[in-house]
């Protein structure tokens, strides 16, 4: 219907604007029914290399006219455009969950204030990662919230194409900004799909082929297509950690877990309130819905309100708060992080999807920018923790749930091999391991220079020191799960070596890499340094994300032979 519009008349600005999260994938399929790409393309949506990554990003894909981001950040964009073209009309659409942002209520009153052109089109279909808004947030209405703003607002059933025709006729003869709210199902028409939240993202295989069928396609077009759609790994064997894996960001739950198990449920219900933003399944907290219901609240995605809910739950020295969501989106709650300090609130938060290890939904879901949490005065304590495996996720979170202050737990999208130790066989996060807090860890001692890495960079800095080691270079290794504070002892071991050099995955314009050589020098430790950390927009993927950064084992290898201006041969 928008295109019909934007071929028949020059008052529309010709890009139709989305912020609903993955649905914004459809830039894509206007990308090549205007011939900008072919459609057989479509296919390899998300490999990496693609130039399809889950959130359209301008400049990178034929066809696409602006980056989507985060989910819910795209109207206030508009309102400049529309501000920047006042004699056009520009569209928007939305969703239910991405009008749950902050944003797009300052958005809309900004809309108002200055009768802006826009033109909204929601998909109102009450689902969203983790259920349903109706339920989780009873009281939530579009219709009336919009209006409340000053909206223009019609709201029409969204698979009846002659009543959405004209609700999109009524906003556009309206001189201001307007809203059509679209009432419809998630998936309409999908098996298995239909009405639930299995349809954010991605749709399994067996319900694609079923709706396949219905529709009267052969059996054999989409079968030989999909069925032979095979996941890809990158054959390499790392050295110094196990076969098995974990997720990090599951594990984090249990280990919260763990600790409720130890009181009972008034107890904890009276001293610990757990607060989610629609991620519970990807950050570890579904565990402790599923088994500390008494704890749990369920909430929009609503990140800076729900932090700020945590820290006040964990205003009381016998509180505690716990808030969890994406590391990209702790650069959401940069202000609130600051009014929790300032009034000594308690809040354990865990930020899953830190790096870049396996985002196939690319540069705006990065979580490189975690040191931003670290933005207290220097009389003021952060704790930054970053575990290297599920072991030290378990000892990390058990030692500091109940410490004062605000806490951060990262941890990746990615699952994580076990650290062994140098023997190849014994876990070294294991029974035998105590969490200091703020002390550096020696993985294995060197004479030629240390490595210092954490979190998902460690097996992989490891593989290259054994590496290394095997080589005849006496290479150490130094794991810093604390990240933000100096260990002096330890400091003073590696940094009186001849090199040091960090790796990580966070942003190398302000990770640990961008300090380390400050803290360096503030001691008159002068050796040869180097810092490698993510610096360049993503390629889309999975394992492909790593590599792409330089950031593997090889790269590792590569980085310390400079360093070390050893000839030894690159492996």
């Amino acid at each position: 219907m928008l295109l019909g519009l934007f071929e028949s008349s020059d008052k529309f600005y010709p890009t139709v604007f989305d912020e609903a999260g993955h649905r914004v994938a459809t830039q894509y399929l206007l990308s090549a029914l205007q011939g900008h790409i072919p459609a057989e393309h479509l296919l390899h949506y998300r490999e990496a290399n693609s130039k399809l990554p889950g959130h359209p990003e301008l400049g990178l894909t034929p066809g696409v006219k602006f980056s989507s981001g985060r989910l819910g950040h795209v109207w206030p964009l508009v309102n400049g455009v529309a501000m920047a073209n006042r004699d056009k009309t520009v569209f928007c659409l939305g969703s239910d969950g991405s009008q749950q942002e902050g944003d797009d209520a300052e958005a809309a009153r900004l809309a108002v204030a200055q009768k802006l052109n826009v033109k909204l089109l929601i998909d109102d279909n009450d689902v969203t990662i983790a259920g349903h808004p109706s339920e989780y947030l009873p009281g939530y209405d579009l219709t009336k919230t919009l209006q409340g703003h000053g909206l223009k607002v019609v709201t029409v059933q969204g698979e009846d194409y002659d009543a959405l025709w004209g609700g999109i006729c009524e906003v556009i003869n309206y001189d201001g900004p307007a809203a059509v709210i679209s009432k419809r199902v998630m998936a309409p028409g999908i098996p298995d799909i239909e009405g639930s939240s299995h349809g954010h993202d991605v749709i399994p295989v067996k319900s694609a082929l079923k709706y396949f069928t219905a529709r009267g396609y052969p059996e054999s077009m989409a079968s030989d297509i999909l069925l032979n759609i095979k996941p890809s790994s990158v054959p390499y064997l790392h050295v110094g950690s196990t076969k098995e894996v974990g997720a990090n960001r599951v594990v984090f739950g249990e280990a919260v877990n763990s600790v409720l198990d130890e009181l009972s449920k008034e107890e904890a219900a009276k001293k610990v309130m757990v607060i989610d933003s629609d991620l519970e399944g990807s950050t570890g907290l579904k565990a402790i819905h599923q088994k500390h219901p008494e704890v749990f609240v369920p909430s929009g995605i609503m990140e800076r309100g729900n932090f700020s809910a945590a820290a006040g739950f964990g205003f009381a020295p016998d509180k505690f708060g716990v808030f969890s969501t994406f590391s990209a989106f702790l650069e959401m709650i940069i202000s609130e992080v600051t009014m929790a300090r300032l009034n000594h609130c308690n809040v354990l938060c865990h930020f899953s999807h830190s790096g870049v290890d396996e985002m196939a939904d690319n540069t705006c879901h990065f979580g490189v920018n975690n040191f931003f949490a670290d933005n207290g005065l220097s009389d003021t304590h952060s704790w930054l923790y970053f575990p290297a495996d599920p072991l030290q996720m378990t000892k990390i979170v058990r030692k500091v749930f109940f410490d004062r202050g605000i806490r951060f737990v990262f941890s990746t999208r990615s699952k994580v091999p076990y650290i062994l130790k140098e023997d190849g066989k014994t876990k070294f996060f294991g029974d035998d391991y105590e969490f200091v807090p703020g002390k550096d860890e020696v993985i294995c001692e060197g004479k030629a220079g240390y490595v210092v890495s954490y979190g998902d960079m460690l097996y992989r800095a490891w593989d290259a020191v054994l590496r290394c080691r095997q080589e005849g270079l006496d290479i150490g290794l130094i794991n810093k799960p604390t990240l933000n504070l100096v260990d002096e002892q330890a400091i003073r071991k590696y940094g009186s070596s001849p090199f040091v050099l960090v790796v990580e995955s966070l942003n190398r314009k302000t990770g640990l890499g961008s300090k380390m050589g400050t803290w360096l020098l503030e001691r008159q430790l002068t050796p040869k340094y180097g810092y490698m950390g993510t610096v360049k927009e993503g390629c889309g993927g999975l394992q492909e994300q790593i590599p792409f950064q330089g950031l593997d084992p090889q790269s590792i290898i590569v980085k310390i032979h400079e360093l070390s201006h050893s000839n030894a041969k690159t492996i």
